[in-house]
């Protein structure tokens, strides 16, 4: 049996340090974030409003804000994505312009988002006035989750064998016919994993929502899609940074903390089983 190389040895000793790294920074930041957090979640945290400058009182508004972002950003990048990228990898040619397309479209994944944050100030608050509110904000959001969406419904797409295709149209389908029934059952497992994930990290990010219509404390639930809201993320960057009382409200910043956590994973974990029973459904 031939013996491992040198090179070799040391490139897999190197993954499986890289990857215990991870996990071992992983566990620590867990472990701190449940440990310190855990004494406060309880039902009367999550389910009742925030009182005495939220030091008192639940996260509710916040839990319902960050639910109604998420879905408005989801109701705007889940369509357009998917039907960008049916259009860029089904029916447009291979020329210079796509391909210029295609590289924005991946430039644009790596765009920092506070810059999507002031743009959305421009565009949503400013020039169609609909001013600082959970529509602007969601909007925002399916802005910059957009590119993640297009690349990864592509990739998705990329991945169906062209005898998928070539077969439906053999047999006298349309385009679109061969699309839907043989390329679209296979591709969205892949399409709506990536576009949860993007979903997911849309979630918990506070620079785009900063600008667009987040508060720290609002003391009931958003009244309509163009009231300000209460959001995970902007009210623990709130809460550990620029509070009149950090150490007091310190419990309550961690236990916002495991809250957004668990509800990031959730979608996550919502993404591996979505993507498992259409691979069982599919294989039926």
């Amino acid at each position: 049996m031939k013996k491992p190389h040198i090179s070799d040895m040391l490139g897999f000793g190197f993954l499986r340090f890289s990857v215990g790294t991870v996990i071992v920074a992983l566990i620590i930041i867990l472990f701190d974030i449940i440990s310190k957090g855990r004494g406060v979640i309880c039902w009367k945290f999550l389910i009742t409003m925030p009182k005495n400058g939220m030091t008192e009182g639940g996260i509710l508004p916040a839990i319902i804000g960050t639910f109604l972002v998420t879905v408005i950003t989801a109701l705007l990048s889940i369509p357009l994505g998917m039907g960008c990228a049916i259009y860029l990898n089904e029916y447009a040619r291979e020329n210079m312009l796509n391909r210029l397309i295609r590289m924005s479209i991946r430039n644009l994944s790596g765009v920092p988002s506070i810059v999507y944050g002031l743009f959305g100030v421009i565009l949503f608050v400013q020039v169609m006035n609909l001013g600082t509110c959970i529509l602007s904000a969601g909007m925002t959001l399916g802005l910059m989750t957009l590119p993640w969406t297009i690349t990864a419904s592509e990739e998705a797409l990329k991945n169906v064998p062209k005898s998928y295709r070539e077969g439906a149209l053999a047999l006298g389908a349309t385009k679109w016919q061969s699309i839907r029934t043989n390329v679209l059952p296979y591709a969205i497992p892949g399409m709506l994993t990536g576009t949860i994930l993007g979903l997911s990290r849309a979630a918990g990010e506070t620079a785009p929502i900063l600008f667009t219509g987040a508060a720290f404390f609002i003391p009931f639930l958003p009244k309509s899609l163009f009231s300000q809201f209460m959001a995970l993320p902007y009210h623990l960057y709130i809460m550990s940074t620029q509070h009149h009382a950090i150490s007091k409200v310190r419990p309550i910043a961690y236990g916002t903390a495991l809250v957004l956590i668990a509800l990031v994973f959730a979608m996550n974990l919502g993404a591996v089983i979505a993507r498992y029973r259409l691979r069982k459904i599919k294989m039926e």
